[in-house]
């Protein structure tokens, strides 16, 4: 059974395996993964497993441009499935990315994880006190707009972005 995890050092190399999966060059949404990021060494991986972790954390202070984001790794069997990452707010680049950016490894794909984990994090957003949340999609990724659809999103509209044209949708939260 599939569960979401906090980002730990512990599963350093399960994540490298995530990683090489999807390749180099590859976006990997919901990481939260800068190209200045060294994955690869322990102590690079620890830094970045602090960051992330700090990010999340309200008494710790965040870089210029940073907002609160609550990230998430799915995890199954000590296997690194796919991450998830939950933006607490929006400022003009997010507005762009949206509160929620989630991946799926490629050969954890079509099991419905994306899915199940959205519902987990809209969860969540529903703590942090939102009452609705932006979630955007590569236009022509349309596992990614069902997901977002199961779970209620409206799309807004397809606007062309830096990454090329992207659905986006709101989700409206009940509390």
């Amino acid at each position: 059974m599939p569960e979401l995890v906090a980002p730990t050092v512990r599963l350093h190399a399960a994540w490298l395996a995530a990683h090489r999966e999807w390749g180099p060059g590859l976006h990997e949404d919901g990481f939260g993964l800068s190209p200045s990021d060294d994955v690869c060494s322990p102590a690079g991986f620890a830094a970045w497993v602090a960051r992330l972790t700090g990010q999340s954390d309200p008494t710790e202070p965040l870089e210029n441009g940073r907002v609160r984001c609550t990230y998430r790794w799915i995890v199954e069997d000590d296997q690194v499935l796919g991450g998830i990452a939950l933006r607490h707010e929006l400022n003009d680049r997010l507005r762009q990315l949206g509160h929620i950016g989630y991946g799926i490894r490629p050969s954890a794909r079509r099991r419905g994880l994306a899915t199940w984990a959205l519902g987990r994090m809209l969860g969540e957003a529903r703590e942090v006190g939102l009452e609705r949340v932006l979630i955007v999609c590569a236009a022509d990724n349309m596992a990614s707009a069902r997901t977002i659809e199961r779970h209620g999103g409206e799309l807004e509209e397809i606007r062309e972005t830096e990454l090329g044209p992207a659905r986006r949708y709101w989700i409206r939260l009940q509390h």
